[in-house]
């Protein structure tokens, strides 16, 4: 069994995040590990229109660490923390993989392909090229389907 004692779980608030945030959870559970949640907020750009430069928006780093905060496991008895950075976020998710020395990365993709992947990129991709430990992406959510076997009503990854 590989040895998980820290897995990153770096989050978009995206649907797909939630799902990878449910694995990360399970994993954490059986593992021991502890799960560190964190999100990399690229530095906010002033906007212009005809011109005129209008300010930094104001408060969105207060509301975007708040909503940080408010991810958390389901389970009580997961150790946890929450990381939150302004920056790069393909960069800075590999930095701070090395400095909690993650053993495992947990991470939603939203699975582009084709042009779209390639104009917009892949933060995903560039983590799982880059990361010194092992990246595990969910795309999809996560169904609890029984197997054969299971005790009728206990929820099963698959």
């Amino acid at each position: 069994m590989l040895p998980i004692h820290t897995i990153l779980f770096p989050t978009d608030f995206s649907e797909n995040s939630a799902s990878a945030l449910e694995l990360a959870c399970a994993l954490a559970r059986d593992y021991g590990a502890e799960l560190v949640i964190a999100h990399v907020s690229p530095a906010p750009v002033p906007a212009v229109a005809d011109g005129v430069t209008f300010g930094l928006p104001t408060g969105w780093e207060e509301e975007t660490k708040a909503e940080l905060h408010a991810v958390r496991p389901a389970d009580a008895k997961i150790r946890f923390s929450h990381q939150f950075v302004i920056g790069n976020p393909e960069t800075d998710i590999i930095e701070m993989a090395d400095k909690v020395k993650a053993d495992l990365i947990v991470m939603g993709t939203h699975g582009r392909r084709g042009l779209s992947r390639l104009l917009m990129g892949s933060v995903a991709e560039y983590v799982m090229r880059h990361a010194t430990c092992p990246v595990l992406t969910v795309r999809k959510p996560i169904a609890a389907t029984p197997r054969s076997g299971d005790v009728a009503g206990s929820p099963v990854l698959v």
